[in-house]
């Protein structure tokens, strides 16, 4: 019965750091049943992590030891995987950006899919599902913004704009105006004014 086991080993041993192991993807390996059985027996031997339902991912030997996947190379992986946009908080972008020294208590990143929990070893990951206007220009200044400002709240929107927009790229600006169609007004307003006299 090992000889499974150690199939899927050899395959995840030969792919590149944070790539996520699913059952479906397997299936050239064995059947469907046998695979399940496999994969749970290597996260119970701590072969493999169990990311979440149905997503295993190969842990890292160092020459201190094991540890858990690169979390942010895993992020991207599975939102290639599951077709998702996921972003980091707007707490984190708020850090990110110097509107705050607070560095969030846990792990945050938003999601255009459902909210559910990663884990890797001895942390978790919170998903968190965000409306679209969150999750606008993913991985660019014009994105961590608007999410920062989401979360300082309208009563900060002006601190935040004043301390980010002077250190905007032409690009960078032009991608923030680009992405008031999707802000709420209580971000968009101030935007425009910034923008317009900035």
């Amino acid at each position: 019965m090992w000889g499974l086991p150690k199939r899927i080993m050899e395959h995840a041993g030969a792919l590149p750091e944070a790539t996520p192991l699913c059952p479906g993807a397997l299936l050239h390996l064995g059947n469907r049943a046998a695979i399940d059985q496999a994969l749970s027996r290597l996260a119970r031997s701590d072969k493999l992590m169990r990311i979440c339902q149905g997503v295993y991912m190969r842990p890292i030997e160092t020459r201190f030891g094991i540890r858990a996947p690169n979390v942010g190379k895993a992020i991207t992986a599975l939102a290639a995987l599951w077709g998702e946009t996921i972003v980091p908080c707007g707490g984190s972008a708020a850090n990110r950006l110097g509107l705050t020294n607070q560095n969030p208590v846990r792990m945050v990143y938003l999601t255009s899919g459902p909210s559910r929990w990663l884990h890797f070893g001895g942390h978790a990951v919170e998903l968190r599902h965000a409306p679209r206007w969150q999750l606008a220009a993913p991985h660019r200044k014009a994105g961590d913004i608007i999410r920062a400002l989401a979360w300082l709240g309208p009563d900060e929107v002006e601190y935040g704009l004043d301390a980010v927009v002077p250190e905007l790229s032409a690009v960078e600006l032009d991608e923030l105006a680009a992405a008031r169609a999707v802000m709420p007004n209580w971000i968009a307003e101030p935007v425009s004014a910034r923008l317009s006299y900035g």
